[in-house]
């Protein structure tokens, strides 16, 4: 979700907090190698929706599918249960409250890793490097932020997000949209000239020929890394089967299978977590 950054994150982080002594999976939970699951035979997963290519809907099945999904499965597997996905909003899931609730045993969706959120997250070793992209029409001669700012023209974020953050750090004040599909459906019907995202996000919805009039006009490369979230201090077994998955992939291929999949050629250094 775009590396999506936590705001109030003090106030609402305690107030999740608060919610933890309820998270402990009830009479339908179940622990299973160490790891404590919240509902028997599942390994449910918190995310945000729509946010491909990561996790959306697929619109013939309905099964929430995507880059993450398949990198959760991988952990699911080694429990010996399935993945099921839960959406929520995103407000619950950046402060860790969906977690201490008892919602999910572990949340996805490009969430960033930052030391704000480890402060009421545990979180896993990184598994992809992220970039920010700016989107605008072909031929707008938009070729980096400055330019967005020379130009007086309009920019457009998604709320919440590294991405929104990075810009009003640079000193613009741009129009935020509740979900990539939202600020995506702003560049075109105009309502804004530019947006920013995540880059592997714009690079999936370049493929589809309705946006065949936009390209990315800039790369930001903010520093950031994903990683996958689980509830402070209460599930380390998670933590540590979640890091095996993620190393496994990466060493016996199945990671740029996944990546290849869902994003296109992968490049050398991708998928971080060194």
């Amino acid at each position: 979700m775009s590396g999506r950054t936590p705001r109030r994150a003090l106030g609402a982080g305690l107030a999740a907090l608060a919610l933890a002594a309820s998270a402990c999976g009830g009479d339908d939970g179940a622990t299973v190698q160490g790891v404590k699951l919240i509902e028997k035979g599942a390994l449910t997963s918190c995310t945000h929706l729509p946010y491909p290519p990561f996790q959306s809907e697929d619109k013939k099945t309905g099964k929430v599918v995507g880059f993450d999904v398949d990198i959760i499965d991988l952990v699911a597997k080694k429990l010996g249960v399935t993945q099921k996905v839960v959406d929520t909003p995103f407000e619950t899931m950046k402060t860790g409250s969906a977690l201490n609730a008892g919602k999910c045993d572990i949340q996805m969706g490009g969430m960033t890793i930052t030391d704000e959120r480890k402060r009421f997250m545990d979180v896993s070793d990184p598994y992809f490097d992220a970039t920010q992209a700016l989107l605008a029409k072909k031929g707008s001669g938009v070729a980096s932020l400055d330019d967005v700012k020379s130009r007086k023209l309009k920019l457009g974020s998604q709320a919440g997000t590294t991405g929104e953050d990075f810009v009003k750090g640079k000193g613009f004040d741009p129009r935020s949209f509740d979900n990539s599909t939202a600020e995506l459906d702003g560049l075109r019907t105009g309502q804004v000239d530019v947006i920013v995202q995540d880059d592997p996000v714009v690079r999936g919805w370049l493929k589809d020929p309705a946006n065949a009039k936009f390209e990315i006009v800039a790369n930001l490369n903010t520093g950031e890394q994903y990683g996958m979230w689980m509830r402070k201090n209460h599930n380390p077994e998670l933590v540590k089967l979640t890091n095996q998955a993620i190393a496994q992939a990466k060493s016996d291929g199945t990671y740029k299978a996944i990546y290849e999949k869902w994003i296109g050629p992968m490049p050398a250094a991708a998928g971080g977590g060194s």
